[in-house]
C-alpha cells in the first residue's frame, strides 16, 4: 500500500442520502483523512497533504458474497486474496461473507484488503446443496451446528432454506418448522443474526415466523408473504446479478428436472416486479452479488444498477449499498473519527448509478489503494 499522507478531499462528499438542505445535511464540500481517520476539521500544521477531488461515497457494501469459495468448494489463500482485491478495486470495502468453507481470518490482518463480516459456513440438509460448500446435516443436529457457526462467525449464521428435492423434481424447503425455530432462537441467544438462502415461495413464511433476520435472493416473495416481511422488518438481499443466471441454469437442468427448470424461469421472469413490490412495501433491501461460487467478484456496481432497473429510486439503491447497508451491519460510514474507507467518482452517482462501475479513487484505511 502507498504511504499514508494527509488527504484533503474536495468536491461533494455524500455523507448521507439527503442533500445540502436536508436535516443534518447529506452533502459536504470537503473532508480530511489524518492517520487513517476521517475528520471534517482542517488539520493544523499538516505538511504532506494530498488533494483528492470528486464525488465521494462510503466504501460500498457487498452484503452477499463468498471470499474463499469457488464453484468446487474452498480455495487457497492466493485465490481468496485475488477475490478480495477484485472486490476492493470495484469499491466494495465492506463484505458480508454469506458462507464459506475456507478460513479467511488472515484477511483481517491485511491493511490492503476489505473488511469482512463472516457468517461462518453454510448449514444445509444432507445432499440438498452444492457439494463441498456446506455442513450437510439432519434436522436433529441443526441447533448444535447453528450454535457452532454463531461462535465462529461475525454475528451471522447462514442456512440453506430450500434447494431442489430430487424426489419431487422441484424446489422445496429443507427444514421442518420446529427445527428452524429452535435454531434461530439459539443463534439469537448467542447474539447472532440468521439469514437463509431461499428461492421458493413456500419456504419463506415459516422462516419469517420463526424469527429469521434476513433472506438471501427472496425470489419467491408473493403478495401473501410481502406484508409478513414488512411487518417483521425482515431484510432481503436480492442478488439480481445472480438471478440473471437462472435461465442458463434451467436450460442445463431441464432434461432431468423439468418442473424445477420451469419454476426457475418463472422466478427469473418476475424478478424485477418482486423486488419493486418489496421496496414499495417498505421491506429493507441491501445489495449483494453472490460472488465467489460461479459468479465473478467485483460486480457490486452492476447490482446497484439492477436495483434501479427494478424501479428503486437511485438514492435508495445507493443507500442499499452504502449508508443504509452500513447502518444495518453496524459499521460506520463517512462520520467524524471513522476509518477512512471511501470511494471517489468522476460524476454524481445519484444522477447515474452506472458510474459506480468506474471508481476514480479507492481509499481504504486512509490510503489510496486503487
Amino acid at each position: 500500500m502507498r504511504d499514508s499522507a494527509v488527504l484533503h478531499i474536495k468536491g461533494r462528499v455524500l455523507v448521507g442520502p439527503g442533500d445540502e438542505h436536508a436535516a443534518g445535511g447529506g452533502v459536504r464540500d470537503e473532508m480530511w483523512v489524518v492517520d487513517g481517520r476521517i475528520t471534517f476539521e482542517r488539520p493544523a500544521g499538516a505538511r504532506d497533504v494530498r488533494l483528492v477531488e470528486g464525488w465521494v461515497l462510503p466504501g460500498l457494501v457487498d452484503a452477499h458474497c463468498h471470499v474463499g469459495l469457488d464453484a468446487h468448494g474452498a480455495v487457497d489463500e492466493s485465490t481468496s486474496e485475488k477475490q478480495a482485491l477484485t472486490d476492493r478495486d470495484a469499491g466494495a470495502l465492506l463484505l458480508r461473507d454469506a458462507g464459506s468453507p475456507a478460513d479467511t481470518r488472515w484477511i483481517d490482518d491485511r491493511e490492503d484488503l476489505p473488511r469482512i463480516i463472516r457468517a461462518g459456513r453454510h448449514i444445509a440438509r444432507t445432499k440438498r446443496y452444492i457439494r463441498n460448500y456446506a455442513h450437510e446435516i439432519e434436522p436433529e443436529d441443526l441447533v448444535a451446528y447453528v450454535a457452532a457457526e454463531a461462535r465462529r462467525g461475525d454475528g451471522w449464521v447462514k442456512l440453506v432454506g430450500d434447494w431442489i428435492d430430487r424426489e419431487t423434481g422441484d424446489l422445496s424447503a429443507c427444514w421442518p418448522r420446529g427445527a428452524v425455530e429452535a435454531a434461530i432462537a439459539e443463534a439469537h441467544r448467542l447474539g447472532a443474526r440468521v439469514t437463509a438462502h431461499c428461492f421458493a415461495e413456500e419456504t419463506l413464511a415459516p422462516l419469517v415466523e420463526a424469527g429469521i433476520d434476513c433472506i438471501e435472493h427472496a425470489t419467491g416473495l408473493t403478495e401473501e408473504t410481502i406484508p409478513l416481511f414488512a411487518e417483521r422488518g425482515v431484510a432481503i438481499v436480492p442478488t439480481l446479478v445472480n438471478i440473471a443466471t437462472f435461465p442458463r441454469l434451467a436450460l442445463g437442468g431441464e432434461a432431468k428436472f423439468p418442473r424445477w427448470a420451469d419454476h426457475m424461469r418463472r422466478l427469473h421472469a418476475r424478478r424485477y416486479e418482486t423486488v419493486r413490490a418489496a421496496y414499495d412495501a417498505g421491506i429493507p433491501i441491501f445489495t449483494g452479488t453472490d460472488a465467489g461460487g460461479s459468479l465473478a467478484h467485483g460486480l457490486i456496481g452492476q447490482e446497484v444498477a439492477e436495483l434501479v432497473k427494478a424501479g428503486i429510486p437511485a438514492r435508495d439503491a445507493l443507500s442499499s449499498a452504502t449508508w443504509g447497508a452500513r447502518a444495518w451491519l453496524g459499521r460506520p460510514g463517512l462520520t467524524e473519527g471513522a476509518a477512512a474507507d471511501f470511494v471517489v467518482y468522476e460524476t454524481d452517482p445519484r444522477e447515474d448509478v452506472r458510474v459506480l462501475t468506474s471508481p476514480r479513487r479507492v481509499v481504504l484505511r486512509g490510503r489510496i489503494v486503487a
